[in-house]
């Protein structure tokens, strides 16, 4: 077991002297919250590990507050630190978290509580934990579902359902065994009243009744189950067992834990920790963990390759011009981000020649099949999106991409419209689409999102997202340049 003294004088050492000052400062706003020293050891304080870069820094930094406590007044509080998983999450962010547990001494200090968290299942951390084959099925569906209703634009497509699955991590991580007294964060005060803001606006926007005045933790994932509900109907109409299954925990009202940042008292530019968390925590940034502007999740890797898909397939045009594009937001998002020059050209890096993107594609494809269990043709029809709309775009997908069934077009198009159809007929559109028929008929009753418009919950949820931006592209029909509004990471 690592001594206090020791490590808490190498964690000390690569702070600044603001940050030790900061290090202080939460200690003694811990103190006071928990009504005094005698009962600091009564109060538990939680941290949320995404497993990227920015959270194995505020990982650290609760450690050494924690560890700062104990030295100086011989108790501390414990600490949970949850991470929550989805399929989009490799095998070496589990790694990267692994090593960060061992170099901060918490793998086996009594006052740790480490935890992972896939949906429902709650576990003590492990680095080799299978994900749930529950979990890995309701992810991928929610994949194809929200890819076939944005003709899989990158944020709908991978990042909606799984932000409504945070909510529930939250609810689920804080009230878990009797709840947590506290969870420090690096969102700012003004991030956190913003997002609350924006929560309210969307939740009366699409008719949801919500507390309006002093909202409370519990308050706020009300809300967000609302919003779930509603986006979820809207994508699988009114099947019982997918809205079960996705709704928002809200924990319980006798549990309010307090809320309290770290943002102004760090720098969260990685370049200005690395030898903290690069060099002694052990993160590196994996091929795949590390995905454009994200250190803890494969997904942007899959929203380029749709890029690609797209330019290819639907438009005609060539995957390395899809790309091109992708590149152009990515790069957008990162500067946006202060993401340091290295890391950049390291992820851009990777498709700077023919033979570096076709890798990528290779790459994109094995873990498309590998996490999701999507091979590419369903990757290629969700960007067509030909089933919505009562299938205005299937005889063009078929043409395109299946010209053998070009002649059963109207077969097709019987089996999506009726509860009945060819068997041989079903079972094409349901090894082409990785859907079952149930979910085929639900996305033929619907119709492909506009973006433009705010008719449906996730135009809403898109408009406020300010992970898009504007690329150089062509027209499709004239040829002619053009921009158009995408989203990603």
């Amino acid at each position: 077991m690592i001594d206090d003294r020791a490590l808490y004088e190498r964690l000390i050492g690569f702070l600044t002297e603001a940050e030790r000052d900061g290090v202080a400062g939460v200690g003694d706003r811990l103190i006071e919250a928990a009504g005094g020293i005698d009962r600091l050891a009564g109060y538990k304080v939680m941290v949320a590990y995404g497993g990227g870069k920015d959270s194995t820094y505020v990982v650290a930094f609760v450690r050494t507050v924690q560890l700062h406590l104990q030295l100086t007044h011989g108790v501390t509080f414990p600490m949970r630190v949850a991470n929550m998983r989805h399929a989009g999450v490799p095998l070496a962010v589990m790694e990267n978290i692994d090593r960060v547990y061992s170099a901060l001494g918490l793998m086996d200090d009594e006052r740790a509580e480490l935890l992972t968290i896939d949906h429902t299942e709650i576990r003590r951390f492990r680095v080799d934990l299978p994900l749930p084959e529950r979990l890995v099925s309701m992810n991928r569906l929610d994949v194809l579902m929200n890819g076939h209703r944005s003709a899989g634009d990158g944020r709908p497509t991978f990042c909606n359902s799984c932000n409504l699955a945070v909510a529930d991590f939250y609810g689920r991580a804080a009230w878990w065994r009797g709840g947590v007294d506290a969870i420090i964060t690096g969102d700012s005060r003004r991030e956190q009243a913003l997002y609350a803001a924006w929560i309210l606006r969307l939740a009366k926007g699409i008719g949801i009744d919500v507390q309006r005045g002093g909202m409370t933790f519990q308050d706020l994932l009300t809300a967000l189950r609302g919003i779930g509900d509603a986006y979820f109907r809207e994508l699988f109409g009114e099947g019982e067992h997918e809205l079960a299954e996705r709704e928002v925990a809200v924990g319980d009202r006798s549990v309010q834990p307090t809320f309290v940042s770290i943002y102004d008292l760090v720098s969260y530019r990685v370049h200005d920790h690395w030898d903290l968390v690069v060099d002694f925590l052990g993160f590196r940034f994996d091929d795949l963990a590390f995905s454009f502007t994200e250190s803890d999740c494969a997904n942007p890797t899959l929203m380029a390759h749709l890029r690609g898909l797209r330019a290819q397939y639907v438009e005609d045009r060539t995957y390395a011009a899809g790309i091109a594009e992708y590149l152009q937001f990515a790069e957008t998002m990162m500067r946006k981000k202060e993401m340091p020059d290295q890391l950049i050209d390291l992820a851009l890096g990777r498709y700077d020649s023919p033979a570096k993107i076709a890798e990528r594609r290779e790459i994109a494809d094995a873990y498309a099949e590998r996490a999701f269990g999507l091979r590419q043709d369903a990757l290629v029809a969700m960007v067509f999106s030909p089933f919505t709309d009562k299938g205005t775009r299937l005889a063009r997908f078929v043409e395109r991409c299946h010209p053998e069934w070009i002649d059963r077009v109207p077969a097709l198009h019987s089996a999506l419209g009726a509860d009945l159809g060819d068997e041989h007929v079903i079972a094409w559109l349901e090894q082409v689409s990785g859907l079952s028929i149930t979910h085929l008929r639900t996305l033929y009753r619907s119709s492909l999102v506009d973006f433009a418009a705010a008719d449906t919950v996730m135009a809403r949820v898109r408009a406020g997202d300010p992970h898009k931006s504007q690329v150089r592209t062509v027209d499709a029909r004239s040829g002619a340049p053009a921009l158009e509004l995408i989203s990603g990471r």
